[in-house]
């Protein structure tokens, strides 16, 4: 090993002894120079002691200021990553002060006698230090070990010093994109230089080296039309920005929508021995409202029958901004011509046609012609420079064909009041029908079509409606006292035309129903202490003020009075009592009940009463005709609350 000082003050023999003048301070670096390596070693002489004519082992070596464990002149040593056989391979020296060379040199650490073991070694004797295998800088950059010396009895006699062994990088790792494909989307009209995206690339190199400094640039352009430079990419910062004029990024002009573009990341700061890495990046032009929608024709005719409804006209239009998109969708307005509202437009999403329809039946004698006006416009709305024309606008011409057209009832449904029971034959009421068709001379005929109870008959011509039988107003056709039944009005158009009416007949009540009472049959044990046998309800099919309050009364027979007695509860309702015990037989109970119609009905009845033997809950009238079960047994509770609710 050859050593050369930087400082002429201190002198250094060939095997690294500087001389220092007593008294003096110096500063030298000490280069050591070995043939089998490029690395150089450098030690700084930061304070020279006050001596003079000593060697470099000797002041390394010197104390008291000094302690032993520093005299190991261990300098730095590099690696580079990716050597090839054979190993080991020298990287450096360690130089101790003990000039009796009794020593041992020990290295210990990471690499050495830790994981990952074996990586360095050292000399004992020499103090060199060996690297065994080749080494990856992306996986450990750098090693930090411990040399120590100790004599034979492994006594430590220097150290331990730290020994940093760092790896020198070689350009061994490509660029990688943080993603292989890029997506982004650019506004038509943009202009130069708006930015897309921005697309990142990394090195595991060295990033203090130009090993991982990174350059972008695009290698292609998919499609290259109409300029092969419609991108470009700032190299350093990766913002790929457009690069052509407003005029060319016109979507609707342009050959496609998307572009695809090769990106290039390459390492070494771009040069031409640098790796590469590639991504690809698809840029979408997208759409602006930059053209109004416009109808296809100026002019549309329709012909619909009057009393349609429905779809009679398509509106065509076209847009030539991007489908599918609220620059391209179209909404139609009526402008003109349809003060009735008959008409609506609606959108057809499959075409983005209109759709005109009618929704209010037309009718042809009120008018037989309609003009619309009809505009055509974007959901979205029109960039500033753009704006509606005139042919964003049409006519529509609608022509209303007459059609014959059934016969309307007024009013309908027609609403009458009549008694019931009134005479056969009486009139009930006077059917009305018009035509439509005031421009034809057509004549109508009445009919009846839906007479459930089959009460009424219609004249034909002039629509007078009789009855052929008694209106019952207690019916089973009548509900909640109304009567209803459907007639039909015929023309004589061709061909002819039907139209069909209600009339609903609300029938006053009649006193026509005597009034019944229940129940049919009582029970009573023969030693009874309770002489109440039951309680009896009057009913009547008529209403108010024809029916309650009933009037309950023992029929005209002598002796009756004697052992029934009858006590009205209620409106509805009567108590029946005994007047004394009888035999265990089966009586009958001769009745009257009454109403409170003008003239009142009454109604003959009789009730079962069953005396019977009861034995400890169980009542025997086997003797008694129990041919009747629906007995009606009232208790005292129930009295009183039936009596509670006599007016």
């Amino acid at each position: 090993m050859r050593f050369e000082g930087s400082q002429p003050d201190v002198p250094v023999e060939g095997e690294g002894r500087p001389t220092l003048r007593r008294g003096e301070r110096a500063l030298s670096t000490i280069h050591g120079e070995v043939a089998r390596t490029d690395d150089i070693t450098e030690v700084t002489i930061i304070k020279a002691p006050p001596t003079s004519s000593q060697t470099l082992r000797q002041v390394l070596a010197l104390g008291p200021g000094y302690r032993r464990r520093r005299a190991l002149l261990v300098p730095p040593m590099f690696v580079p990553e990716n050597q090839r056989a054979p190993f080991p391979r020298f990287i450096g020296k360690v130089i101790s002060a003990d000039e009796q060379g009794s020593h041992i040199f020990r290295l210990t650490g990471r690499g050495a006698d830790q994981d990952p073991k074996g990586v360095f070694s050292i000399d004992q004797l020499t103090g060199e230090v060996t690297v065994n295998r080749a080494l990856d800088r992306e996986d450990i950059a750098f090693y930090q070990l411990q040399v120590s010396t100790t004599d034979q009895a492994g006594k430590v006699l220097e150290g331990p010093v730290p020994l940093d062994v760092s790896l020198i990088d070689q350009n061994d790792n490509r660029p990688v994109f943080t993603e292989t494909r890029y997506a982004g989307e650019v506004l038509e009209g943009s202009p130069a230089g708006t930015t897309v995206m921005t697309v990142t690339a990394w090195d595991a190199d060295d990033p203090n080296t130009d090993n991982a400094a990174l350059r972008y640039s695009l290698a292609k352009q998919s499609p290259d039309l109409p300029s092969p430079s419609m991108f470009y990419i700032d190299p350093e910062k990766g913002h790929v920005v457009t690069a052509t004029s407003v005029g060319l990024l016109d979507r609707e002009a342009l050959p496609t929508t998307q572009y695809e573009l090769e990106i290039v990341a390459k390492d070494m700061a771009g040069s031409d021995v640098g790796l590469t890495g590639t991504a690809t990046a698809t840029i979408t032009i997208a759409d602006k409202n930059d053209h109004a929608p416009k109808f296809t024709q100026s002019l549309f005719q329709a012909t619909v029958r009057e009393s349609w409804r429905g779809a009679v006209l398509t509106l065509t239009v076209e847009d030539r901004d991007e489908v599918g998109t609220g620059a391209w969708r179209a909404m139609f307005s009526i402008l003109g011509g349809d003060s009735d509202r008959s008409f609506e437009v609606h959108t057809n999403p499959d075409n983005n046609h209109g759709m005109l329809s009618v929704v209010e039946p037309l009718d042809y004698e009120s008018s037989a012609f309609h003009s619309l006006l009809i505009k055509v416009e974007n959901e979205d709305p029109l960039v500033a420079d753009v704006g509606y024309s005139p042919i964003s606008t049409a006519t529509v011409y609608v022509t209303v064909l007459d059609v014959n057209e059934g016969p309307v009832f007024f009013p309908d449904p027609m609403a009458v009041t009549r008694r019931e029971n009134v005479p056969v034959g009486s009139t009930v009421a006077m059917l009305n029908a018009t035509d439509p068709d005031l421009l034809q001379a057509q004549h109508i005929r009445f009919a009846v079509l839906n007479d459930p109870a089959g009460w009424l008959s219609v004249d034909p011509v002039t629509g007078m409606v009789n009855t052929t039988a008694i209106l019952d107003r207690e019916s089973p056709f009548v509900h909640d006292n109304t009567y209803r039944a459907v007639f039909t009005a015929v023309d004589d158009g061709s061909p002819p035309a039907t139209g069909s009416g209600t009339l609903v007949i609300t029938l006053e009540d009649e006193n026509d129903n005597a009034p019944y009472i229940y129940p049919p049959v009582a029970r009573v044990c023969e030693d009874a202490k309770d002489p109440n046998v039951l309680v009896l309800g009057g009913m009547d099919r008529d209403i108010d003020p024809n029916g309650a309050p009933f009037s309950i009364q023992l029929a005209k027979q002598p002796g009756l009075e004697t052992t029934w007695n009858i006590t009205s509860i209620n409106s509805t309702h009567s108590q029946v009592t005994l007047l004394h015990r009888l035999q265990r037989a089966s009586y009958l109970l001769p009745l009257q009940v009454t109403d409170s119609g003008a003239p009142p009905l009454s109604r003959s009845a009789q009730v079962t009463v069953q005396v019977c033997t009861c034995r400890r809950s169980r009542m025997d009238c086997s003797g008694a005709d129990s041919a009747h079960s629906d007995l009606l047994v009232l208790g005292p509770a129930l009295l009183t609350a039936l009596a509670a609710l006599s007016p």
